[in-house]
Formats: structure tokens, sequence, C-alpha cells
């Protein structure tokens, strides 16, 4: 158990390292749903690559998890928040068990299912990375990988070295039977785009991160007090899948990184309430009804997870953007303001993005999520 342990931190470090260049998970947030073991299947990685001295190779924890995160913590220093920093220390600590590591990634391919991609050698230093995660998601969505962590140590960049990363990630995602690949990227980072570009991915929408901090002051309330806000009822699951097939089309990824558009994220379930109970994890999801129609023009759905940051999702008809974005905001900030809120939210809504800086809430960063379809 205690070596199960290990290795799932190990193998998720990678993941959920919050770096602010491209591509990477930009917070660590809660997730509406957790991958049924079953479903996992390992990605083994082609053997037509360097084994030994110089060049690109599979990663291999027992020798490589310090070295790698003395380049992480080298290519995103300047971006790098306390979590990553955190996660950085459990990576050395963990590089120190060593022969046990390698052990368990024999146990991995067996049972866990969990691979980390590739990495490149110059001089016999560790200088580049690309990580890989299958998505789990449901099977009506498809075969979707995650391509993240790409980096490459300054001294050696401009050299190729990331497109060939990339080149042999999508590669093995194809040989794998990978349908589609997801990435996110600093929307600022033409180089990367340019990269991403070129190798057949496509720009599903552009989003801003938002923090609001717990010290931050209340504004001066607008006056919202026609509008009714309620908890959604279960049986308005579909109603609300109609609001965010308007606003969050799976053309432009759905609701957000790693939330697809689809019925599952909406439907209510016995198994999704006792997943979050055992995880100490809470969806409250609040609700603006239509007058005269079975409908809902906003929603906002606030999830908390134990001490975390509690995470805003807002979806608002655009005939009222400007009202019933006030009128949800300002419930939460009142509600939950002692808390820091974190908001992932489309950088095209501009009326919303108005209200959020209204409330307080402070830009982090834009990113761009883009994805490209391998068959």
């Amino acid at each position: 158990m205690i070596w199960h342990t290990v290795w799932r931190r190990c193998a998720g470090l990678l993941r959920q390292i919050p770096l602010d260049k491209p591509p990477y998970n930009p917070v660590r947030l809660p997730v509406l749903s957790t991958p049924r073991r079953d479903r996992m299947v390992s990605l083994s990685l082609p053997q037509d690559v360097n084994t030994s001295g110089n060049g690109m190779r599979p990663i291999n924890l027992s020798t490589d998890l310090a070295a790698l995160a003395d380049l992480i913590e080298l290519v995103f220093a300047d971006t790098m928040d306390n979590n990553g920093r955190a996660a950085l220390r459990e990576m050395r600590m963990l590089s120190r068990v060593g022969v046990g590591l390698n052990m368990l990634s024999r146990l991995n391919e067996m049972a866990l299912g969990i691979n980390m991609g590739y990495v490149w050698f110059e001089d016999h230093k560790l200088v580049g990375n690309v990580s890989i995660y299958n998505t789990h998601w449901h099977a009506d969505l498809g075969s979707a990988w995650i391509i993240a962590n790409v980096g490459v140590h300054p001294d050696y960049q401009r050299r190729g070295i990331a497109r060939r990363l990339m080149q042999a990630s999508l590669n093995a995602i194809q040989q794998h039977g990978g349908g589609a690949v997801i990435l996110q990227m600093d929307a600022d980072n033409d180089p990367a785009r340019a990269l991403y570009l070129s190798l057949g991915f496509r720009a599903e929408r552009v989003w801003t991160v938002w923090r609001r901090p717990a010290a931050a002051r209340l504004p001066m309330q607008l006056a919202t007090s026609d509008v009714h806000i309620v908890n959604r009822r279960n049986s308005e699951w579909r109603a609300e899948f109609a609001l965010a097939q308007q606003v969050r089309p799976a053309v432009q990824g759905g609701v957000g990184w790693m939330r697809p558009l689809h019925a599952n994220l909406f439907r209510p379930s016995l198994l999704k309430w006792l997943n979050n109970l055992s995880n100490l994890r809470s969806i409250e999801r609040l609700v603006i009804r239509a007058k005269h129609a079975q409908a809902l023009h906003a929603a906002l759905w606030i999830e908390r997870n134990g001490f975390a940051s509690t995470r805003l999702t807002l979806m608002v008809d655009p005939e009222y953007a400007g009202l019933y974005d006030e009128a949800l905001l300002s419930t939460a900030v009142r509600r939950y303001g002692g808390n820091t809120l974190m908001i992932e939210h489309p950088n095209d809504e501009l009326t919303v993005n108005a209200t959020l800086e209204r409330y307080r809430f402070i830009r982090q960063r834009t990113i761009v999520h883009m994805r490209a379809e391998l068959r």
C-alpha cells in the first residue's frame, strides 16, 4: 500500500505542477470525476529511440526524477507558484527511492497504466522533457490524450528538440489508438503557437485564469434585487446542459480545461455524490431561471475541496451578460470571499470579464486551449 501510494504520487507530480509555460495545467483544482481503474490503459512508448547517451528516450523515474525537477525549476522559475515548488520538493524526495521506483514502473505496466513521456539528453545532461497522459474521458468523446510540460533548457533551445519531443509524443499516442490530443499554451507565446500549428493543432478558445485573494475588499453591490437565484434542481440538468451548449460549445473545447461538453458533466448521479463526499469535495450549482420557459439563463458552479481555493464556473446567456453575471458573482463573493476564489473564463466574454475585475478578480494568465485530430 505504501509503495502504491508513493508511485501514484510520483506519477501525478508532473501532471499537476501548475506551470506558466506551454503546455501546462494552469491551476491545481479538483476535477468533477475520477477515472475508473479498469479504464486506464498503458502508453508503452516506442522503442526506436535512444536509450543511452545523448538524444531522446522514454523517461526512467528511478534515474531521471531529480534532474527533471531541476529542469522544470529552471525553465519555469519565473512563474511557478507555491504548489509547483512544493511538488518539486516531493519529486526530489521521491528521486531518492531509486530502485524502488524502477520496480514500481514495472508494476505500472501491469496494473496502473501510468507513463510519463520522453526526456532529451545533450552532453549527458537532461535538457528536455514532454509528458503524456490519457484524459480518461467518457467513451462517447473518443480517445483523447494530453501533452504537457514541454520544456527545454535555455542553453539548448532553438535546436529542434521541442519539435522532436512533440513528434515522438504524437506518434506514440497515435500508435496506441489516440484520436485526439489537447494542450495549453500562453496566448502571447508566438514561437510555441507556430510550433503547434505546424504539427496540426488548432486553437479552440482563449481563456483567462482569474484569482481573487481572500483579503480583497467587497465592491459596492449593484441593484439586482429583481434577480432570483436558486439552487439547481436535479431535474434541471438538461436545461443547464442546453445553456452550456449555447455558450460553451464542444467545438470550442467545452466548459473549460479537461471539461469537454458532455451530459455526464451535468447529469446528477449517486456515484458522483459519493465520490465528492469521500474526497471532502462539494459542488453547489446556482441558477437563474427563465421567467416563462423551462430554461436557464445563467449558472454558477461553486466547487470547494477541503482547504484549497474555491473554484467558480460561470455560464451566462449573452442576452443577460452584465446583469446575471453580476448577481451570481456578488452572491459567490459575499458568501465565499473569505477564501481565495479561482475562475477560468473565456477571454472573449468581455462584459463578464469587466464584472470579474470589478469584484477584485486579478488576471493570472491568458492561455489558449489547442487540439489536434490524429485520425
